[in-house]
């Protein structure tokens, strides 16, 4: 079943990112209308409601008792011009995640289309059929409302309702935590680097490498060295890690970081849905941004939470697996020999031989 939340807003990334729409003849010829006026238009009648609510107070002629409903009024007209300025600052800036790199487009794609109509994105004018109203409430609050052709039903938004959800630590939209970075963190603080790896900014120097610690060694203290076939009959040494001890000792460290996130599980679902679920390469993220990112993997926003404590054990597995095969494996993969005279290369049959006997003697068999 078509996904309509990433078809559309694939498709709407896209038509931003190309600027095709630059190279429409007909579309430039066109006076393109983006003047929404939605104080103005939100305000216009205010004078007069406002004149009659006072005039009503002053003449004793108020249709409440003690004019405890035009009072109510009077202070709302007076405080909502800058509670309409506040309201839309926080709109617009939660709908601005929609233009992160790694936006999960398992998104609801009505908030792009709501971001492209506020900040007049060709193709997202009143000429196209699009329209954003303001409305102010005798309640106090206040309901921003979009619509226009992309939009199944109108997309309404209300200030309180907004205003609780930011105060609450949420947000209207899911954001991506910036994986990669939390990541090569986690890499400097987990304790398995060597001495010299991280620089005076807590990043890794070019020539980071584990800590002996965790390098595998005979028991007389030699390395374990594993020898691999370059060709021609000729072999290598490269250095073995203690996959075991590395594990044991970053385990602590992620399970704190997977723990700091679940915190905020709506960016969970994010990181789960860009990053996480297909346990792809970093590089691969890049174009899976740009694409379906977790596909049939995905977790929904409306029926995945509150996350399963079964979803939360398969974060933690995949978040562990992810950092192995993306972050710590660079390291630990095909690692030449520290000791200049283990580093050559030699006749592959012999060196096979020579590792096999030596095998022998240290365990005396």
């Amino acid at each position: 079943m078509e996904n309509k939340n990433i078809t559309y807003n694939l498709s709407i990334k896209q038509l931003n990112k190309s600027n095709a729409l630059a190279y429409n003849k007909a579309y430039v010829a066109t006076n393109i209308d983006t003047s929404f006026g939605i104080l103005d238009n939100a305000y216009k009648e205010t004078g007069i409601t406002y004149a009659k609510l006072k005039m009503a107070i002053e003449s004793g002629k108020c249709i409440s008792e003690g004019c405890d409903y035009e009072l109510k009024q009077l202070q709302i007209l007076k405080t909502a011009p800058q509670k309409s300025l506040d309201f839309i600052k926080q709109l617009v800036d939660q709908l601005a995640t929609t233009e992160d790199d790694y936006y999960d487009v398992n998104n609801d794609y009505s908030y792009m289309v709501a971001n492209c109509i506020m900040t007049n994105k060709p193709g997202f004018s009143k000429t196209e059929g699009y329209m954003v109203n303001l409305i102010i409430l005798e309640d106090g609050s206040q309901t921003i409302t979009f619509d226009g052709p992309m939009f199944e039903n109108p997309l309404s938004i209300n200030s309180n309702t907004l205003k609780s959800l930011l105060d609450a630590g949420t947000s209207l939209i899911a954001e991506t935590p910036d994986i990669n970075n939390d990541m090569l963190r986690l890499l400097t603080e987990v304790g398995i680097m060597a001495d010299g790896s991280v620089d005076e900014n807590g990043g890794l120097t070019p020539n980071a490498a584990i800590a002996e610690d965790f390098i595998l060694k005979n028991s007389d203290g030699s390395y374990d060295y594993e020898i691999i076939d370059i060709g021609m009959g000729k072999g290598r040494n490269i250095l073995q890690f203690d996959l075991d001890k590395i594990k044991r000792k970053t385990k602590p460290f992620i399970n704190a970081e997977v723990s700091g996130l679940m915190q905020q599980e709506q960016e969970v679902i994010a990181a789960w849905n860009v990053f996480i679920a297909q346990g792809s390469s970093v590089e691969e993220d890049d174009q899976m941004a740009q694409n379906a990112n977790a596909g049939s993997l995905a977790w929904s926003y409306e029926e995945d939470l509150p996350l399963s404590q079964e979803n939360k054990i398969l974060f933690e597995e995949r978040y562990i697996n992810y950092f192995m095969e993306n972050y710590l494996k660079q390291f630990i993969t095909n690692k030449l020999p520290t000791v200049s005279e283990d580093a050559a290369v030699f006749d592959l049959e012999e060196g096979r031989k020579n590792k096999a006997q030596k095998f022998i003697d240290d365990n005396n068999l």
